[in-house]
């Protein structure tokens, strides 16, 4: 597929309707030919740099490159409701939130076929999630060839952790708490394709969190949009070189790690995706439901790939509104079931 992240438009009167033709290009040309020769996500790559600028939500601030380990790649945006008096850094910002705003934190995973990225273009997500008053961070993550499975996974975690680690500052409800006693940290996992798969594993394979974020809690839920679970990245012509690590090919697979007590799950995928089969959410949320977990999957008619992430922005939301919509519903529900959760120190 073609990638377009590279270009650079100016801003101009015209901008906008042509970013919107674009899309709804690219919205139909993942069942193209080309697309289903799949090389996964490169679509979303170049349409999200092309008009991610131009999506704007209102009320929103926006922390950006803060480092959480030590690869260059290692820097995440933190995109939360703009409050009152609010310092720039979220290591030692105080601020105060709407009454509305959860407590619970997004991080959002993108998708790139495990090759391909980069947050900025996500800004659409962040800033989506941010004016609805949940607090949403965006990691980088090391990608193929520079390393293979589980390395990106690692990576994920060591975000989480960053974000466990801070949790007090981020989450809007903890400012009017005394210093000594705070919400415990919930973070919602959410990931696109490549990322909802990296999602997956660091929620079901508990290994990540014990090496690399130890004493964190596990999420408190996850959204999978369009999320490879079932396939084997180990054979896959376009995958196997990516996951050389895995010792077999269970090791890289979500649905193999499907267990009892595993966080909330809502899955979404369309039914036109012929990137990522409809048949690994149908697996995974089989997969999980055989353990007793809540798990609510939806497919959405005439909905492709790209589609499916495209539809948080304002721009398409038109398309699919229950995908951001949905989330939201999720993010609330998991907080109003936790209400009485309380970590004192």
């Amino acid at each position: 597929m073609i990638s377009l992240k590279s270009f650079r438009h100016p801003r101009s009167s015209w901008v906008a309707p042509f970013l919107f033709a674009l899309g709804i290009t690219a919205l139909s040309a993942v069942s193209t030919p080309a697309a289903r020769a799949g090389q996964g996500d490169d679509g979303v790559q170049g349409i999200g740099s092309l008009f991610s600028w131009a999506v704007s939500e209102p009320g929103i601030d926006i922390d950006r490159g803060i480092v959480f380990g030590p690869h260059p790649r290692h820097r995440l945006d933190v995109y939360r409701a703009k409050l009152h008096g609010s310092p720039s850094r979220a290591s030692n910002t105080e601020r105060s939130a709407p009454p509305s705003s959860p407590p619970t934190v997004a991080m959002f995973i993108y998708g790139g076929s495990w090759r391909d990225g980069e947050r900025a273009t996500y800004r659409f997500v962040g800033s989506a999630l941010a004016a609805r008053g949940i607090t949403t961070v965006i990691p980088d993550y090391r990608l193929f060839p520079d390393v293979t499975f589980p390395g990106f996974v690692d990576d994920a975690a060591l975000a989480y952790k960053w974000v466990a680690d801070h949790f007090k500052a981020l989450s809007p409800s903890n400012q009017s708490k005394p210093k000594a006693c705070a919400q415990s940290a919930r973070i919602v996992l959410i990931g696109h394709s490549a990322g909802a798969h990296i999602a997956a594993m660091l929620a079901l394979d508990q290994r990540f969190l014990a090496q690399f974020a130890p004493g964190a809690e596990q999420p408190a839920g996850l959204v999978g949009l369009a999320g490879p679970y079932s396939f084997d990245p180990t054979t896959w012509p376009s995958t196997r070189d990516v996951f050389i690590g895995a010792t077999n090919a269970d090791a890289a697979r979500p649905v193999a790690f499907a267990r009892p007590g595993a966080p909330p799950a809502l899955l979404m995928h369309g039914s036109d995706d012929t990137t990522v089969k409809l048949f690994n959410q149908r697996d995974f949320a089989a997969a999980l439901r055989g353990h007793r977990n809540h798990v609510e999957a939806i497919e959405i008619p005439g909905l492709a790939h790209v589609g499916l992430v495209l539809a948080i922005s304002q721009p398409f939301r038109w398309r699919a509104p229950q995908v951001l919509d949905r989330t939201i519903a999720f993010i609330r529900e998991i907080d109003a079931q936790n209400l009485g959760t309380t970590l004192c120190r």
